[in-house]
């Protein structure tokens, strides 16, 4: 069987109402007959990966309290095993299992060239009777898009003519350039959730419309019907990123808002379907599909989860579907809705976009090409090897971050490194060449310097306290997405289901001494929110590390031990 006759195994079949199928029967095409009166396309944090790229889902994605063991807290045969996957492609696309061996074998995801070729045989197959949406943590991500603080996707996000946008990271260029960026994106950038400050609107800081930063919602018309999308742009990012990017901006959840605002646009709109497009996070999302009554659909970013499915929530009043799409341009999710006065019936689909298999978009390759001209010789400069396949996501640690950590405590000379959980950054496979464009494509940040200096022990147990809560707090509306900060020099014990100052004992060192509480350790880490560093940029750090050691050799990834997760099927070893 060759790599095109794997097509018969590509394409997730339709959903049909509220039940859930197998997948046992796939379809072959991308050209998705049309069902209903509107089609709603979504993908979401992309992360500027304007080319193709590897990225390998996680075998720890532990979820707590009433999110135990339910979508999208699930890995690998357990996934599989919920959602009745039986191909080997999907096993690929969905789970960390035999990742190397099946990257070689199907390639890479995603990539800009071959969404719009896919996005638009949606579009057509649907009349044009359709809507892209994107979720956000689309214009940060990758080297070019740093060094044209966004630019290059704004004009990739109009060449794929998307209709909607919310935002996160898009936030940390800073609010003047956060507005040159929208004001060239030829789409609706949206959010209820952002605000003016008190001081903000007394300083007379130019805003939509009163203390509203974003325009809070727009109201589209698709063959004759009239739909509502809401913003909801991250909740937590003066927290999660540098409050000095937007000093003037207020951010939050803002449940009872949105229900406030629901019901005006019920009243005043007479639309006949209500989305909000979020980049809250699934916990966060089902959370608020249940307290808030009216909103039909959820489509959902942030946390970077896979759901094959839409996650049904019902609550008193209504029934909202909960989407969510991946992340790195991997997947699209095609939403087909039959609208009635009354309500809509559904087909639904989750799309690998496997690159091999499409044929590119020559415009949006001419403007990727033209994008990556100036900066060829820098990032295709050759740093390194691993003998281990290199990734982010997991829980607790991904090998591309141990490498970071490494790479500090070396450099930097220090006792212990810490290293941000962040989940965006595509993989690595084994003894492949890593770039420069690898490298940037994993600290790509507008605050990326590096620090040095004295914790002690008590401080470093906070800080791994402080992350641990944000993760593992059971109420969703505590929890900031991301994972569990990454650490080198440093092994512990963590039990997720305790409350805080309660998750983290045994705190040891590399020698396998106790951390003692008031002992001062040496500390290095990078992309601080609290205040800007002068050391030297996190690239610089990596990139002078693997110059001098050639390859990075290591036997295993390093994992804290866990308590009280035996049972957690969002835990594949």
């Amino acid at each position: 069987m060759d790599r095109r006759e794997f097509l018969q195994l590509l394409v997730i079949g339709y959903t049909y109402g509220f039940i859930k199928p197998s997948f046992s029967q796939p379809k072959v095409d991308y050209e998705i007959p049309s069902f209903g009166n509107v089609r709603l396309i979504h993908l979401t944090d992309t992360h500027s990966q304007l080319n193709p790229v590897y990225f390998r889902e996680p075998n720890f994605n532990i979820g707590v309290g009433s999110n135990k063991n339910q979508p999208p807290h699930i890995v690998g045969d357990e996934f599989l095993k919920y959602y009745s996957v039986d191909s080997e492609l999907l096993k690929y696309a969905f789970t960390a299992k035999n990742f190397n061996k099946l990257a070689r074998r199907y390639g890479k995801f995603g990539g800009y060239a071959y969404l719009k070729t896919v996005i638009d045989n949606l579009r057509s197959s649907a009349n044009g009777n359709s809507l892209l949406l994107d979720g956000g943590d689309t214009w940060q991500g990758s080297a070019v898009s740093l060094f044209e603080r966004g630019n290059d996707m704004v004009e990739a996000s109009n060449i794929l003519s998307v209709d909607i946008m919310t935002g996160h990271w898009e936030y940390t260029y800073g609010e003047q350039q956060l507005r040159k960026n929208i004001n060239n994106f030829s789409g609706d950038f949206i959010a209820h959730n952002v605000k003016l400050t008190e001081e903000a609107i007394f300083d007379e800081v130019e805003s939509f419309d009163g203390n509203y930063f974003h325009k809070p919602y727009t109201i589209k018309e698709i063959n004759n019907v009239r739909i509502a999308v809401i913003g909801q742009a991250f909740p937590y990012t003066p927290i999660a990123n540098p409050g000095y990017f937007v000093s003037n901006l207020t951010f939050g959840i803002q449940q009872n808002e949105l229900q406030d605002l629901v019901e005006k646009i019920k009243s005043t709109e007479d639309v006949s379907l209500i989305i909000l497009l979020s980049h809250n996070g699934v916990d966060v999302d089902k959370k608020l599909a249940n307290n808030v009554s009216g909103i039909d659909v959820i489509l959902g970013g942030h946390t970077h989860d896979v759901l094959p499915l839409p996650v049904i929530v019902q609550n008193a009043n209504s029934k909202t579907l909960v989407i969510n799409s991946g992340c790195n341009g991997k997947f699209i999710s095609v939403l087909d809705l039959d609208i009635g006065r009354s309500g809509f019936e559904y087909k639904y689909k989750l799309l690998p976009i496997l690159s091999d298999f499409i044929t590119p978009s020559k415009i949006m390759s001419n403007h990727i090409k033209k994008s990556y001209e100036p900066y060829k010789k820098e990032l295709s400069q050759v740093i390194g090897r691993s003998n281990m396949d290199l990734y982010r996501r997991g829980t607790f640690n991904g090998s591309f971050d141990q490498l970071i950590c490494e790479s500090m405590v070396n450099v930097l000379g220090s006792d212990i490194s810490l290293s941000p959980g962040f989940r965006w950054g595509p993989s690595v496979l084994a003894n492949d060449e890593i770039t420069m464009n690898d490298l940037y494509s994993q600290t790509a940040i507008t605050y990326p310097n590096t620090y040095r200096r004295e914790f002690t022990g008590e401080t470093i147990k906070n800080i791994l306290e402080d992350v641990a809560d944000n993760i593992f707090n059971p109420d969703p509306y505590m929890q900031q997405g991301g994972d569990m900060v990454r650490t080198t020099g440093l092994s512990y014990t963590i039990t997720p289901q305790n409350k805080i100052g309660e998750r983290i004992s045994n705190l040891r060192d590399k020698n396998g001494k106790h951390i003692e509480s008031h002992k001062k350790y040496m500390v290095s880490g990078w992309a601080s929110v609290n205040q800007i560093e002068e050391g030297k940029p996190i690239w610089e750090i990596t990139r002078e590390y693997l110059q001098n050691i050639k390859i990075y050799e290591e036997d295993s990834l390093k994992q804290p031990k866990i308590k009280g997760e035996s049972d957690n099927i969002g835990i594949e070893t």
